[in-house]
């Protein structure tokens, strides 16, 4: 499988060393490569390609505007000298976000995200005890195996995703699209801040719902879907 790739950078230096590292990969293609970002976003409006590298701060049109502006969006990777527009990047669901000087092995950890985002979209669905999805978070994009969820907490504009490990992944979306990602059968909400995984669940008791270490409420119009699937269960 071939990673198909473009770079928009103002840095003529920038876009040589891109060009110097992907060089390195067999597995990835540079496609193109553009000094300004009204003709790289010419140039995607007919093209199909996998994965941009995209400078933030650039003259005419900032990578920013310029993601916002893409219909049909190819996976992301910011390159830029300045940390402060991290969030921007985290909020547009990008890749990656690399750091000028960029170092090849921080650059190419990035590639293989992408290359593995890209055979997570082609594949055929999983069977269920492999079941994933992957979410952005920490400017990554971090797979989530369905078995491994205990539950998952609202947070206003993200969700912290709690595993059976005690780990936690927070994650820019809201509980609501996140419950349309999972198998119905696997997950129930069951408050207007919560969904856990039917197999974590131990007991239901006094409005609540018992898991392994943790207590949950059960909010007052979903306690007829809690008592429906437990009876079924």
């Amino acid at each position: 499988m071939l990673l198909k790739c473009i770079a928009i950078d103002d840095e003529p230096l920038a876009l040589e060393l891109i060009q110097t590292y992907i060089g390195r990969r067999p597995d990835v293609q540079l496609i193109h490569t553009f000094e300004d970002a009204i003709s790289g976003a010419e140039y995607l409006s007919t093209a199909q390609i996998d994965l941009i590298f995209l400078d933030i701060n650039m003259p005419d049109i900032s990578g920013i505007d310029l993601a916002k502006s893409l219909k049909n969006k190819p996976m992301l990777i910011f390159t830029t000298a300045h940390k402060q527009f991290a969030f921007d990047g985290f909020e547009l669901e990008a890749l990656d976000y690399l750091l000028k000087p960029i170092d090849y092995d921080r650059f190419s950890r990035a590639l293989d995200k992408a290359i593995e985002v890209k055979k997570y979209k082609m594949s055929t669905p999983p069977e269920q005890d492999d079941a994933f999805i992957y979410v952005h978070s920490a400017y990554q994009m971090i797979k989530i195996i369905f078995n491994e969820v205990e539950y998952i907490e609202s947070m206003e504009d993200y969700i912290k995703i709690h595993l059976k490990t005690n780990k936690t992944v927070l994650t820019l979306m809201t509980l609501k699209k996140m419950l349309g990602l999972l198998p119905e059968e696997q997950f129930k909400r069951i408050h207007r801040s919560y969904i856990v995984s039917v197999a974590a669940v131990k007991s239901v008791q006094h409005k609540k719902v018992c898991l392994n270490e943790v207590m949950l409420p059960i909010g007052e119009s979903y306690a007829e879907q809690v008592k429906q699937w437990t009876k079924s269960a």
